[in-house]
């Protein structure tokens, strides 16, 4: 007797084999299924610094040796303060993506791979906190 499935002998029908090694499929590990994102995030943060930035240098070069009321008026102005923190905000953003990435890369054993991620990240927030405060204060 001849055992068909879907109209083809069992001995026909495709077989798929995971390219895994056993330990790996007993820890479950595999693709994490989030390293498109974290390379898009990267990707699009990197191409909204390009104009914030050539805005920011020539913003800087337009404001060189003028007095701090003056700075005070432009930062003001909804549509600098907006840009000012969009900028702050790709720009620590695509720090945090980048130092993350080097740290998983270089930084061995778990715990110091952790402790060194949360040590960035916090710093980073610090930092980007600092930096948004600075235009909020000017701009208010």
């Amino acid at each position: 007797m001849v055992n068909k499935v879907n109209g083809l002998n069992r001995d026909d029908a495709p077989s798929v084999h995971i390219m895994r090694s056993e330990l790996g499929r007993a820890r479950g590990l595999g693709a994490a299924k989030s390293g498109s994102h974290h390379w898009w995030a990267q990707r699009v943060t990197a191409m909204a610094l390009l104009p914030l930035s050539l805005y920011f240098v020539v913003s800087i070069l337009m404001l060189s040796g003028t007095s701090q009321p003056q700075m005070a008026a432009f930062m003001a102005a909804p549509w600098n303060a907006v840009l000012y923190l969009c900028l702050t905000a790709a720009l620590f953003y695509h720090l945090s993506l980048g130092l993350q990435v080097v740290i998983e890369d270089y930084v061995h054993g778990e715990t110091a791979r952790i402790a060194s991620l949360l040590v960035l990240k916090g710093g980073i927030v610090l930092c980007a906190l600092a930096c948004a405060l600075s235009v909020l204060k000017l701009a208010l």
